[in-house]
This record gives C-alpha cells, structure tokens and sequence, in this order.
C-alpha cells in the first residue's frame, strides 16, 4: 500500500509555508504529478471551507506540469480547477494541448455510441 506525503489531518492543519515546503520537496523528489495536483486540490477546498489563504499556491510547479508534462485523462479532469492559474494566452496554449481534435472526436463518438446503444433498450420498456 503507497503511503502519502500527509494525511488528512495535516493537508487541514498545517500551515501554507509548511505545506508549500513539503509539497514542493516530494513533487521534485518523486515527480508524481497526480498526487502533487491532487494536494493543491484538496488545499483549494480548504481554502473554501475556512479563512486561511491557499490560492495560487506553487503556480510555477502547476504550470510546469499542465504545460510540460504528458498529457493524461487526469490533466484533462482536473484543468478546470487550476484554469486561474493561468492568464488568458496561457490557457488558450493549454486548451489546444490538452483537448485535441482526436479528443474531442472520441468524446462525441461515445456520447454518440451510448445515445443509440440505449434507445433500442428504452423503447422495449413500455412493450
């Protein structure tokens, strides 16, 4: 079983100099991107939920990863949260890096795929 850099309780308690420190050590020392946005997403509902400030927290190493690294389905889930991270020109760049036509055309497909896979279905139901 993985073990985390912080558990929950820390991820809510500690400090944002504290945090910022840690999150910056590991993200260089493992390069895991999934976990590193997934702590700063946590962070941004913290900031919600209580008075402390966690915006914009380490812009340099989110936008090093939205911008540099491979693009997965997790960096696509997760650009909405992170979209004030970047000026207008920035994520105009990162749209076209992350949602590329073949993307885009997959999507619709299977949207399309689902809606005519489950007509024939419904129509049986009221027989």
């Amino acid at each position: 079983m993985k073990k985390h850099l912080l558990n929950k309780n820390q991820l809510f308690s500690l400090k944002r100099k504290t945090l910022e420190k840690r999150i910056r050590k590991y993200y260089f020392e493992t390069g895991d991107a999934k976990d590193t946005l997934e702590f700063l997403l946590v962070l941004q509902v913290r900031e919600e939920l209580t008075n402390d400030d966690f915006s914009f927290m380490m812009v340099d190493i989110v936008k090093h990863i939205f911008m540099k690294t491979k693009n997965t389905r997790l960096l696509r889930r997760l650009s909405i949260f992170f979209e004030d991270y970047f000026d207008k020109k920035e994520w105009k760049v990162l749209s076209r890096r992350l949602f590329t036509v073949k993307h885009f055309i997959a999507d619709k497909l299977e949207k399309l795929y689902t809606h005519f896979a489950k007509m024939p279905l419904q129509s049986l139901v009221g027989s």
